[in-house]
Order: C-alpha cells, then sequence, then structure tokens
C-alpha cells in the first residue's frame, strides 16, 4: 500500500518507537507517586516539556500534555473560556476548524457563551474586515486554526492576531496540522494559547499538548483535579510524552529537508495531475501546507475516488480523519461557496518524509486514468 494520508496520521519513527519502548520497559512508575519511581517518571516528564518547548520557543511552564490534539483543543478552549468569562461571552471561530474546536464551541454555546463564525474567501482565507466587524466589547476568545486539515490552507495568524489583539480578546489557533512542518508564529501573531499532536509528527498516538501563555488566566473544566496543574485528571502516559518529544525534535532538525523534499514532489505531481480539467485543486495554490493537496474530481463522489484509489493500492482520505463516517458534506467545501455535490467529491492526499518519487509516479497514473475514464463514461 503507498500511504499518502501523512495529514491523518503518520508512521511511528524508528527513535519516538525505541524511546517508548525504553521508557515504558525502565520508566513506568506513576509520575504522580512520591517514591523513587515515581519522580524519575516526573522528572522524564519535566524533561519533555522542556524540549516541546525549546522547539517552540515559550517557557515550559506553559507547555500542557494532553491524550491528543483535540483533547488539546477542548482543554484550552473550555479553560480559557471560564477563565475569563467575566471579560465576556462573545467567542468567534470558522466553519473550517476540526471537530474538536467546533464541538467544543457548541458545549460552550450551552453554557450560555454565543459563537459567531468569520467568512472565508474562495480560497479559505480568514476574511480580515469580516472579522473586525464581529470582534465587540464583549469578545473573550477567538480561535482560528492555523491551516485548515481538509483544504490544507494556511492562514495568516499575523494579521489575525494583530487584530484580536487591538479589541483585547483572547486568541487560540489549532496548529496540529502545521507543527513540524511550518513556523508557528507565537509572539509574531500574539498566541494566548495553541495545540499540537504527537502523531502527526511521526511520534505515538495518545499524546498531545497545548500551550496557555503564563500571563493567561484560565479555569479548568475538572475542577480540584491536580494533573498537568490542573488543566485534566488521569494519569498521564509518560513513554508516549517521552517518545513525542523524541519525535518532535528529530522532526525539528529535518524539517527543511523534508519540506523540500515534498515540494519537489508537489511540484510534479501539480504538472502531472492538475493537468487532468476533471481534476480541481481546493485551497490556497500556494499557501498550504506542504505536500497536502485538497482534490476534487468533477461529479465524482470523494468516497468513490477514495475506494477506487484505495482499491488499487493508494491510501487517501476523503478529508479529516476525526470526521470520517460521517455522511454531510464537508463543511469548510460549504464555507467556500461549493455546492453540496461539489463538496461529497473533496478527496485529500498529503506526502511525509516517507514519501518516495516512485508513490507519486504511481498515483498520479491511477488517477490520470480514473480521470480519463470518468470523462469517456466508463469505470
Amino acid at each position: 500500500m503507498i500511504y499518502l494520508d501523512y495529514s491523518a496520521t503518520t508512521p511511528i519513527s524508528d527513535l519516538a518507537l525505541k524511546t517508548y519502548m525504553h521508557v515504558s520497559t525502565h520508566y513506568f512508575g506513576n509520575a504522580s507517586s512520591l517514591h523513587t519511581c515515581g519522580t524519575d517518571a516526573a522528572s522524564i516528564i519535566e524533561s519533555a516539556r522542556s524540549t516541546i518547548a525549546s522547539l517552540l520557543t515559550v517557557t515550559p511552564r506553559s507547555i500542557y500534555f494532553t491524550g491528543c490534539g483535540s483533547e488539546a483543543n477542548s482543554s484550552a478552549l473550555i479553560a480559557l473560556a471560564k477563565g475569563n468569562e467575566r471579560n465576556g461571552k462573545q467567542l468567534v471561530t470558522t466553519p473550517l476548524e476540526h471537530p474538536s474546536v467546533l464541538q467544543t464551541f457548541a458545549y460552550l454555546e450551552s453554557q450560555g457563551f454565543t459563537v459567531s463564525k468569520v467568512r472565508v474567501n474562495e480560497y479559505g482565507q480568514v476574511c480580515l474586515s469580516h472579522l473586525r466587524e464581529l470582534l465587540q466589547e464583549k469578545t473573550v476568545l477567538v480561535s482560528i486554526g492555523h491551516a485548515s486539515a481538509e483544504l490544507g490552507t494556511i492562514q495568516d495568524l499575523e494579521s489575525i492576531g494583530d487584530i484580536v489583539k487591538e479589541h483585547g480578546a483572547l486568541f487560540h489557533s489549532d496548529c496540529v496540522q502545521t507543527f513540524g512542518k511550518v513556523m508557528i508564529p507565537v509572539k509574531e501573531a500574539h498566541l494566548d494559547s495553541f495545540s499540537i499532536s504527537s502523531h502527526k509528527v511521526y511520534g505515538p498516538k495518545g499524546a498531545g499538548a497545548c500551550y496557555i501563555s503564563p500571563q493567561t488566566s484560565w479555569d479548568s473544566f475538572f475542577p480540584h483535579t491536580s494533573h498537568e496543574k490542573g488543566l485534566r485528571p488521569g494519569t498521564v502516559d509518560t513513554a508516549g510524552i517521552a517518545a513525542f518529544a523524541a519525535a518532535a525534535e528529530e522532526t525539528y532538525s529535518m524539517q527543511t529537508d523534508i519540506e523540500k523534499k515534498v515540494r519537489k514532489l508537489s511540484e510534479h505531481f501539480t504538472k502531472t495531475v492538475l493537468s487532468e480539467e476533471s481534476i480541481i485543486l481546493e485551497g490556497h495554490p500556494d499557501k498550504r501546507i506542504p505536500g497536502h493537496f485538497a482534490l476534487r474530481f468533477d461529479q465524482r463522489e470523494g468516497q468513490y475516488i477514495m475506494l477506487e484509489l484505495n482499491r488499487r493500492g493508494i491510501a487517501v482520505s476523503t478529508g479529516s480523519a476525526c470526521r470520517a463516517g460521517s455522511s454531510s458534506p464537508p463543511a469548510s467545501m460549504i464555507a467556500l461557496g461549493r455546492s453540496s455535490e461539489e463538496a461529497h467529491g473533496l478527496i485529500r492526499l498529503s506526502m511525509g518524509k516517507f514519501t518516495t518519487r516512485d508513490d507519486i509516479e504511481k498515483a498520479v497514473e491511477i488517477m490520470k486514468n480514473l480521470a480519463s475514464r470518468e470523462m469517456t463514461g466508463g469505470i
């Protein structure tokens, strides 16, 4: 199977796997225990916290480990909203966000908050003038993802952050898709919070983290809990966190080389596949996650194309893995002004550090064959 679904998850690296096995074997103590086994595990977690913080140029005490990127989003957003509701109860986001953000905002709406959504243009970029219109004195929190998991479009967080700061609201960004691929502009965008995940950077599943600025007040969804400085309950996964840090550090050290390789493969893919008139690229043509392609086959269901590719040994997806099984069209496509039929045509192809030229050549051949069959009316 040729794997072209790196935006859904990445294979665990050898280093991350070795780290996980070593820590699981030799440092299996509960990090909350007061004996030596516990304090050794706690030391490993703090070392991992420092590693992640160093990569992001933030202070270690601002990093909170979670069970995944989705939990990082929900934990941070609820904590920030609850901890600052005295300043207002209006929340602002976009229709492009990951389900974990939209579901969390739906929960907060049930708790008395109001939610406003910023319009986006035909490429999925936030309309800055509309953002200014939505921001009010009672706006307490804005959450806009660094890049759309489905479309791949990267947002101008710096410009967005300037507007949010000007209005005195808190700014959170889901950076799960961009962590380890492009720079996260923490200071430049005035980010008060952001979320990242292990399994997007060749680490194990079951580990994530959120950043919350030490200058920002927050209130946990779970009162009186003691884990991760009160942000969440539950014993932390020492081995998973250590492997997360190892994978992130390794990915950062290879980031330039990986990006160069992926961009070269992307150029070839663009020249060959997108020469077919019936294959359409969605999202911004240039300002997008390296190696990410949101594609639509004209007058074909995305699920059908995905299954046909799978049958031929190519693994792609029909959008965010966290909305798999949903029969509704991707909200991101509807937000672009696409019809329901067009939205259902979306597939996502994403490359990573193990993708080869041969992989792309085979994928190109099969996709062009599918496209030509469509145009002649038979499959």
